[in-house]
């Protein structure tokens, strides 16, 4: 008999050689019928998968993200067969899970158009009533070639080709259909409820735009059609909320390919957004002990060779300039700067440091610049210049778990100014299977990493663990944003920085009078201001809260007799600060109010000659779409009242 460690802390025994799928059966019947695959020991495999000793397991669901990626990937190879059935000289290239779907890559002589999505839809569908079984078999690497060429499939050979030689190759089977695949997958077919086709566009192959044009097609795919039912309708009004489109609508910002891909033009409106941003986020530093700095956009290569980001963030960063091109006495070479860190770091070795002076909490709005590749970029949601309310923290062994709970409240708090109540944690960790990626100091990395987990288990906050979400110089906790339509924006990261301090030599002389090396924070509680603002123009439909709203009060005056009352009221609230703008233009006051709530402005006063005999304001309220009589100094009242709450 084994021993099997279950999530929930019990352990059980079972025979040698038990499947995946019949522990989940000894587990609870109804467990059996959800399961989808397994995860032992931290990897995920497939349900049939045999335990042969001693381990922990989680039986996989569609609740779980692994579980929405096993389907999902499994419904790629469906999309796959069915390509090939209607299509057989197509040639397959890739085919993975994605964020809320799948995709399948594929070279055909034929093109294929959205046109067509139908009828692979329902060859995908006639797949899934046959219920076949997934059948993974495992081909060693001269074997594994053959095969991919005999089934003609050049771009299988060509990763077979790079994967390492020694190591067994695995496929998968499903019916007269065979993938090149690591998996793991669905047992069956069958257990694909509901399936949708969205789209098809251009892909190169492996991203490159040296290499051939290939045909794409994305898909999503969920165990119910309720769920399914459930996505398009909110995939319909995320549309609807798509910041680029309201950005248009609303003059907010654009984007010029004249100027350059991935570099935001803010428009007035929106400027007056980030400026209260700005604002109450410097307000809110300064209360908290945090100090501003500044430092440049550029920095000498020696810097980001010592930071170790030229060995392992190189990709993201824009090419060198070579200083000798300007001037031949100069041998240096300069980057954009991809992140401020270094910099904060040279600024704390200015000078010796004392323990008395710690915590230091360093500050700033720092324009950064990376690389992403033309097909990643996304409106203001995926950048190659942006602003980030970047801070270091820089304190003693004793200071660190208070500095970062102190980081948690600043954050919770911040959030919700933003109308953003729920947060959903994650502990961000390294890949126990690819720790190449991060630097090399296992003792320090599960300190750190326990003593995060720790932090977030005294205070009761839920989290999930993100395996390979670490930096690669430490562990982190990220909080996710939950906007009104359900999704997960990031935003607030603290980061444990295990390099730094060591790279650069930072210490402190302590109270025994030697020198000690500090730890460092990093830590954005926003994010980038870009993709920040961008998230909040689809979480409120453009329709900010008061306070943020370029146009806080909109004055339609009825007719050109009420134009010197208007004015008298535009002055009372723009001396109040209010942001205020008069309509006095010959217009039925029907389109006047139309075209406001087109611009969604959150209050309109509508004045006419009852208003101004009267010395009062007709108000209407924007959120409630009702219209209330009240006195100038009431409406003041009001809406200061709003702007002071941050409503």
């Amino acid at each position: 008999m084994i021993s099997v460690k279950l999530k929930n802390g019990n352990s059980i025994e079972v025979p040698f050689s038990t499947t995946c799928a019949e522990i989940a059966k000894q587990i609870s019947s109804g467990l059996a019928k959800e399961a989808l695959a397994a995860e032992i020991n931290g990897k995920v495999v497939d349900i049939t998968t045999t335990v042969d000793a001693d381990c922990s397991l989680h039986v996989v669901t569609f609740n779980d993200e692994a579980g929405k990626k096993v389907l999902r990937h499994t419904a790629a190879h469906v999309l796959a067969q069915a390509i090939k059935n209607l299509y057989p000289q197509v040639k397959l290239a890739i085919g993975p899970a994605i964020e809320n779907g799948f995709y399948y890559d594929f070279d055909s002589e034929v093109p294929v158009s959205s046109d067509d999505l139908e009828k692979i839809e329902s060859e995908m569908k006639r797949i899934i009533r046959q219920n076949s079984a997934l059948e993974r078999f495992a081909l060693n690497r001269a074997e594994a070639l053959q095969f991919a060429e005999r089934l003609n499939e050049p771009y299988k050979a060509e990763l077979i080709r790079e994967l390492p030689d020694g190591q067994p190759i695995t496929f998968y089977r499903q019916g007269d259909f065979v993938d090149l695949c690591a998996g793991p997958h669905l047992p069956y077919t069958g257990m694909i409820k509901a399936v949708k086709l969205i789209s098809c566009t251009g892909a190169y192959w492996r991203g490159d735009s040296n290499n051939k044009m290939l045909q794409r097609i994305y898909g999503t795919a969920f165990t119910k059609q309720s769920e399914l039912d459930s996505y398009l309708a909110a995939q319909e009004e995320a549309k609807k909320r798509d910041h680029r489109k309201i950005g248009k609508e609303l003059d907010l910002f654009s984007i010029d390919e004249y100027i350059g891909q991935g570099l935001i033009l803010w428009h007035p409106k929106l400027s007056v957004v980030r400026e209260e941003i700005e604002l109450y986020w410097r307000k809110e530093h300064r209360r908290r002990g945090y100090e501003y700095i500044y430092t440049p956009h550029i920095g000498q290569s020696n810097l980001w060779e010592t930071s170790g980001h030229l060995d392992h963030f190189a990709e993201g960063m824009y090419p060198k300039m070579k200083m000798a091109a300007k001037d031949e006495t100069e041998n240096t070479y300069y980057y954009v700067k991809p992140m401020s860190c270094p910099f904060h770091v040279r600024m704390y070795k200015t000078r010796p440091r004392s323990y008395r002076e710690l915590p230091i909490r360093w500050c700033e709005l720092g324009s950064v610049y990376r690389f992403e590749k033309s097909g990643a970029l996304h409106g203001m949601l995926r950048v190659r210049g942006f602003t980030q309310d970047d801070a270091h923290i820089v304190c003693t062994e004793d200071q660190f778990v208070d500095e970062v709970n102190n980081v948690l409240d600043f954050a919770l708090d911040i959030n919700k100014a933003f109308g953003y109540d729920k947060l959903n944690v994650y502990l961000s960790v390294r890949d126990p299977q690819d720790k190449e990626k991060f630097i090399d100091n296992e003792p320090v990395w599960q300190l750190a990493e326990s003593t995060l987990e720790k932090i977030l288990s005294d205070r009761g906050i839920e989290f999930k663990k993100d395996i390979g979400g670490a930096k690669f110089y430490g562990p982190a906790i990220d909080l996710k944003a939950v906007d009104a339509m359900g999704r997960e924006w990031q935003g607030t990261t603290i980061q444990l920085d295990m390099n730094l301090p060591e790279r650069f030599g930072m210490t402190y002389v302590g109270s025994d009078g030697k020198e000690h090396t500090p730890i460092m924070l990093h830590r954005t509680l926003l994010g980038s201001m870009e993709r920040f603002v961008g998230t909040l123009i689809e979480h409120y439909a453009g329709a900010f809260p008061v306070w943020l709203a370029p146009v806080q009060v909109k004055i339609l005056a009825i007719s050109e007799r009420n134009h010197e009352y208007a004015n008298k009221v535009l002055k009372v609230l723009r001396n109040e600060d209010i942001r205020v703008e008069l309509d006095d233009r010959s217009e039925k006051v029907g389109y006047k109010i139309r075209e406001a709530q087109l611009g969604k402005i959150p209050y309109m006063l509508i004045l006419g000659d009852k208003e101004q005999n009267e010395n009062v304001v007709a108000v209407r309220d924007r959120k409630k779409g009702e219209t209330k009589t009240m006195s100038i100094e009431a409406f003041r009242a009001l809406i200061t009242e709003e702007i002071l709450h941050k409503r």
